[in-house]
């Protein structure tokens, strides 16, 4: 494991003076194993703190010296350097005792060094944040995202690793004192420390930081549940700690009898996980096998296999808790030997045996034992690929690296423990304590465009920690932003300058480019309809419905037209034409005969004529057509018209251009309807829009092949990559118009298929 020191479980006597707090008992044991430089570096702290703290205490009625004294005995416990325990007692100072934030005037930097004084700031950095997230009423801010989001701030806001380990370690001690002094802590706090300080603590391998948090949390959040687990086990902790202890001086035993060296390690499985696992699998008290629990790591997989016979052979093993995970690896490629075995007096524990590489991947690979027990019902699928995943494997690298140092040679290393993997991401506050992550180079524009789009193009300020700064000003982890936004307008076009350093997002650009481009849009749309207005003026036209002229020339919509009038794409001589095709037709009607005369009418009977599938209510051997202008098919619900010269021609009740014709002419309309004729096809016009490509053509003549569909006519125009065709086919009724319709939807990059 990771760490395989264990933190000291030393309480403080809280109703003790703090002078009696930093005896010489306690410097005698928080100055362990220094050498004497480290020595005098603690005896040098302890008397200058101890006039600076007197009898103070914080909010929750704990002594700033107790508090210190216990962090700094915490620190000791996991073997760190003389600076973090020197720099984890400072840090109970109250905040007003450190400014300024300048090393340059700061009295802890001038009595201790640099060193000291950025450990304690960074600490006390921290401890403004959880304050910050404690005191938002921001429902967001509390949400499960959210509490992963701080704890990626909280370990960005620490350059040094130290800094993390003294934050860690001075929850720990608050939750402490609550236990002994019996003072109750806020819900809120109990929660923060089991969903924000426990899992980093879990997920940086630092495992007696880890039970330890979640116990006292716990004990706080629901006291009776703890109590009735705690009442369960059979064993004070001292016993099963006690047979851990014994199991592994056994099978350490046993493997060196047969020649194998290995590393042999346990722990007692705390109350919080006990009642975890409990609540998430259903499972009672007494179905629990890995109360206690050993981990075995040989050299290669024969091994394991020898490990797991010997084993076998000094305890009974439960042949249904037995999992080869060698041999069948989970999904997330994890690989392992879990067996459960009973002890002399029938008791179960489990037993884990795997080689270092299948450790080394379990702890710090995908399959990392923070992703499997903090992933939910996702299990061991989400990968450790991210640079936050391979910051934190680093992490615990090399604190297991530190505590190999100190074992093997006896002493400390003083170099200081720094970040060696750079985040790309930095993390800052909302006024709400909301946690925003932004690229690094992130300024206050992209801050408010990570808000909300609207905010970004109103952003005319901004406000940093307090301060009025430059829109240009870069942000830093643990920085509260506000925006200062106008009521109305928009960005600037500087803004997309990359020399100006106003944007580093690329999602804040294009949401500035997308504002230009519907500026731009806007324009042309109104720079168009200008000239087609004009046209229309000069042609005498001004009544005529803009967006039905759209749609006789090809276009969705009428802004389609001004853009493309705008763009010179399209020449504003079609409308003369147009027109002048609609005043032919209308001429042509008024010259012909009219039909009635020559067809007279047959009164108190229907009959009817098939031409074209048309029956024409009343009227006998009446020539039909169908109507160019929309193209009627069944089952269409139609009107007749009598034309002169050309029969009745055939529209859709819905055409617009029978409206026109129905209310000049009311006399001419007729009642028709749809014949029985089974070989009569109709003529209708489909309107497909696609993103331009070669072979588009092809890929849409193919469908109508498919279908058997007799293409009479085709008429294509291409914009800006985006292609329109309108082709007439004709078509039986309207179900094999759909039929086509929902084939051409399928072909790719087509938008739209629809009947014109």
């Amino acid at each position: 494991m990771p760490v395989s020191s264990t933190t000291r479980t030393d309480t403080v006597d809280l109703s003790a003076d703090p002078a009696v707090l930093l005896d010489e008992d306690w410097l005698q044991a928080v100055s362990e194993e220094l050498d004497d430089k480290g020595q005098a570096l603690m005896a040098q702290v302890r008397a200058w703190i101890l006039p600076r703290l007197n009898d103070r205490q914080a909010a929750s009625g704990e002594r700033l010296a107790a508090h210190g004294a216990g962090v700094a005995l915490i620190l000791a416990g996991l073997q760190l350097d003389a600076a973090t325990r020197t720099a984890g007692l400072l840090a109970a100072l109250p905040v007003e005792q450190m400014e300024p934030r300048s090393l340059r005037n700061n009295p802890v930097a001038a009595e201790f060094g640099g060193e000291v004084a950025r450990l304690v700031q960074g600490a006390q950095a921290l401890i403004r944040l959880g304050q910050i997230a404690r005191e938002s009423n921001d429902s967001e801010a509390r949400s499960g995202n959210q509490q992963e989001m701080l704890r990626k701030m909280l370990l960005a806001m620490a350059a040094d690793l130290r800094i993390v380990l003294m934050r860690l370690a001075s929850r720990l001690q608050t939750l402490r004192w609550h236990a002994v002094s019996k003072v109750p802590c806020s819900p809120e706090f109990a929660r923060e420390s089991l969903s924000l300080y426990a899992p980093l603590a879990n997920r940086l391998g630092i495992w007696q930081l880890k039970w330890e948090l979640e116990d006292l949390a716990f004990r706080q959040l629901d006291p009776v549940r703890y109590k009735s687990i705690a009442s369960s086990l059979e064993e004070k902790r001292v016993e099963r700690e006690a047979f851990i202890v014994r199991a592994v001086e056994r099978v350490r035993a046993a493997l060196a009898g047969v020649g194998i060296e290995a590393d042999v390690s346990g722990r007692p499985k705390h109350i919080y996980s006990i009642w975890n696992k409990m609540r998430i699998k259903k499972l009672d008290f007494s179905q629990l096998y890995d109360l206690r629990a050993l981990r075995v790591i040989v050299a290669d997989e024969r091994e394991c296999y020898t490990a797991l016979g010997l084993v076998h052979e000094m305890w009974n093993p439960l042949p249904e808790q037995f999992d080869d995970y060698i041999s069948r690896p989970k999904p997330n490629g994890y690989r392992s030997l879990h067996t459960v075995v009973n002890d002399e007096d029938g008791k179960p524990f489990e037993v884990q045996i795997r080689t270092r590489e299948m450790h080394d991947f379990a702890e710090y690979g995908m399959a990392a034992h923070w992703h499997y027990k903090e992933a939910g019902a996702r299990g061991g699928q989400v990968k450790a690929s991210s640079q936050y995943d391979r910051q934190l494997a680093w992490m615990r690298q090399l604190l297991a690296w530190n505590t190999d140092v100190s074992n093997e040679e006896g002493g400390r290393p003083e170099a200081q423990v720094e970040m060696a993997v750079e985040d790309e991401r930095i993390y800052v506050l909302t006024p709400q304590a909301r946690v925003i992550d932004l690229p690094q180079g992130a300024t206050p524009v992209d801050f408010a465009y990570h808000l909300h789009t609207d905010l970004g193009h109103r952003c005319r300020g901004a406000r940093v920690d307090g301060q009025m700064v430059p829109l240009l000003t870069k942000l830093q982890t643990g920085q509260t932003v506000e925006i200062i936004a106008a009521k109305s307008g928009g960005p600037s076009r500087d803004w997309l300058k990359p020399q100006s350093g106003f944007l580093a997002s690329p999602r804040a650009r294009a949401k500035v480019r997308l504002w230009f481009n519907a500026i731009e849009l806007q324009q042309r749309i109104v720079q168009g309809q200008a000239l087609v207005e004009k046209e229309l003026q000069r042609l005498g036209k001004t009544a005529v419905n803009q967006e039905q002229l759209a749609q006789q020339l090809g276009f969705a919509r009428a802004d389609d037209l001004y853009v493309a009038a705008a763009k010179e794409e399209f020449s504003l001589r079609q409308l003369d034409h147009l027109f002048q095709q609609q005043e032919r037709g209308e001429q042509a009607e008024d010259e012909d005969a009219d039909l009635f005369a020559q067809s007279g009418r047959t009164a108190g009977r229907e009959t009817a004529s098939t031409q074209g599938g048309v029956l024409v209510v009343g009227v006998d051997a009446l020539m039909t057509q169908l109507a160019r202008c929309c193209r009627p098919a069944p089952p269409d619900a139609i009107n007749g018209f009598v034309t002169r010269g050309r029969g009745v021609s055939i529209h859709r009740a819905d055409c617009h251009s029978f409206a026109v014709l129905a209310e000049r002419h009311p006399e001419r309309v007729i009642e028709v309807a749809w014949g029985q004729g089974k070989d009569a096809l109709y003529p209708v016009d489909i309107s497909v829009r696609a993103q331009d490509r070669s072979g588009l053509l092809r890929d849409l003549s193919e469908v109508f092949a498919r279908q058997r569909l007799n293409v009479v006519g085709v008429n294509t125009q291409s914009r800006r990559s985006l292609a329109h065709m309108v082709f007439t086919v004709e078509v039986r009724d309207g179900s094999q118009l759909l039929q086509v319709l929902a084939a051409l939807a399928e072909v790719r990059d087509v938008v739209e298929a629809v009947r014109a």
